[in-house]
């Protein structure tokens, strides 16, 4: 399996089956790493500050993107799925892990009856718990949404089952590769593609209980989730299953996400509760200084052990003498914003701020609005915030209407942007003939969360340059070292692992659907 020189890296379509140049290396397996929350910032900091590091030896022998970016609305499920299919929710049909569609019903809706229309709850909440609300890393049936199958049965719709395009795990199994990937939630179940039988050694230790123990209240106990997973990828590197069982060999794609970084850079303050008992950082700040992206003592603790981690894994490569043949992927589903903590304002959530309006008791846009909002289960809508709101509405015939209302109400909303009709078309698919694509996108002002909440100073989830500007190194030991700053988009990671592998990249659906390229400038 080759990589290719990315010569014709920007091109479309037919010419992924087009080389030109020397070999760059031989790749015979991707390991591919998601430090949430990750910047370009981040990287170019820490490199600068700690040369010896993991971060700074993967990119003096490979490319570093400076100007890497999600290709949509930036949570973790849009985000992890544009790095394994190639695609943006105009392919793969998912805008968060919480979200709506009008074709599904709701999870007690046993025989699909009346009219479709529910939220797509995709969370920890829909693992099995013990008695003692410790998860028990496995999805509930009973708590899925339901829809009909190809026979026309009404069952519960998997995580994997929700997804419209097929994943690289899929195609690599299918060439008669060995797979793997490591993940937060047992809803990570998504990555597994349409098929539900993608990835071969599926871990997913749950990182938030409802109603239990929620490691991301601290940077220290989130490390120790994100070794859990560290520890599998180095079990899985030494060709066991992430247990440790026996295994087949070293997978062919492979890897894991870190929660580390995100929960440093998001929470107010470390073990708000003293829930953790391992903390060292009780009470201290999280987030940055400054707008300059000077990490607090918790992200910089988050990312030197995110740091270690990785060198734990270079170390295991050479150990086996992998290290040669592996090409190394370091990137992040999504970003956070704000950078700058003087840009953070939490004014409440969406929907609590459209009900405060003068004029809220008596227009019926905000009504409208506030009906979506209240909706538990069925066809009335659904609005879902961070700093972004998705609505979606039970009239769609009144979209135009609360745009406006919401476009008059910009200051008071703290609006940047309202995204509806013929505007939100021109980025997603048509709301009016796909169940999935929420009929108004409202973008607040940067900075803006819209919560009320003290525990955390920053978010994700939104179109905003703190959220979807992406660290993004590819590294391999006999590459030169680049720096490109013309935009890419995290997208081209998938076309990119198939490349790398000497699989054709068009056999992601993504990739047909969007065009997606393949990276630039991968060369010796």
């Amino acid at each position: 399996m080759m990589l290719k020189t990315a010569v014709v890296g920007l091109l479309v379509g037919l010419s992924f089956g087009t080389t030109t140049g020397a070999q760059a290396a031989d790749v015979e397996r991707v390991l591919l790493l998601s430090v949430d929350g990750l910047h370009a910032l981040d990287i170019a900091r820490y490199v600068e500050d700690h040369p010896d590091s993991a971060f700074a030896e993967l990119s003096r022998t490979g490319t570093t993107y400076t100007n890497a970016r999600t290709p949509a609305n930036s949570d973790s499920f849009p985000g992890l799925l544009a790095l394994v299919t190639g695609g943006s929710p105009i392919s793969h049909g998912l805008f968060y892990d919480v979200s709506y569609d009008r074709g599904l019903f709701d999870p007690t809706n046993i025989n699909c009856a009346g009219h479709p229309g529910n939220t797509i709850v995709y969370d920890e909440s829909i693992d099995k718990y013990s008695a003692a609300n410790v998860s028990l890393n496995v999805i509930d049936p009973s708590k899925l949404p339901r829809g009909f199958d190809e026979s026309g049965h009404c069952v519960p719709v998997f995580p994997h089952g929700a997804l419209k395009s097929n994943t690289i795990f899929e195609v690599v199994k299918q060439q008669g590769g060995y797979t793997a990937w490591a993940d937060k939630h047992p809803a990570y179940d998504l990555v597994n593609g349409p098929s539900g039988k993608g990835v071969d050694d599926l871990y997913t230790p749950e990182i938030t209980n409802v109603n239990g123990f929620d490691a991301t209240v601290s940077v220290v106990c989130t490390v120790d989730n994100d070794q859990k997973k560290v520890a599998a990828i180095l079990n899985e590197i030494r060709g066991r299953r992430h247990d440790g069982s026996p295994a087949t060999g070293v997978p062919t794609v492979f890897g894991m996400n870190f929660q580390a970084v995100s929960v440093g850079q998001k929470i107010a303050k470390d073990d708000l509760d003293g829930s953790c008992k391992t903390s060292t950082l009780t009470g201290k700040p999280g987030g940055y200084l400054d707008g300059a992206g000077t990490p607090t003592e918790v992200l910089a603790y988050g990312l030197k052990k995110t740091d270690e981690a990785l060198a734990s894994m270079i170390s295991a490569l050479k150990q086996q003498h992998l290290y040669e043949s592996t090409l190394i992927i370091v990137t992040a589903k999504h970003g956070q914003s704000p950078i700058n903590p003087v840009k953070v304002n939490k004014p409440g959530h969406f929907a609590d701020l459209v009900a405060a309006l003068p004029d809220a008791d008596t227009n019926p846009a905000a009504a409208i609005i506030a009906r979506a909002a209240a909706c538990a289960t069925g066809p009335c809508g659904f609005v879902q915030d961070d700093d972004i709101a998705l609505i979606w509405l039970q009239d769609q015939s009144q979209t135009q209407l609360v745009a406006n209302y919401l476009n008059a109400n910009a200051k008071a909303l703290f609006i940047d942007e309202v995204m509806a009709g013929k505007e939100l078309r021109l980025k997603f698919n048509n709301p009016a003939t796909d169940s999935r694509t929420p009929d108004i996108l409202v973008q607040p002002q940067y900075g803006t969360i819209y919560t009320g909440s003290g525990k955390k100073n920053a978010e994700h989830g939104g179109f905003s340059f703190g959220d979807t500007n992406v660290g993004l190194i590819v590294s391999n030991p006999r590459f030169a070292k680049h720096v490109v700053k013309t935009p890419v988009l995290t997208s081209q990671v998938a076309p990119t692992i198939l490349h790398a592998l000497d699989i054709d990249p068009m056999e992601l659906n993504a990739v047909r659907i969007e065009h997606t390229s393949y990276l630039p400038a991968l060369s010796d």
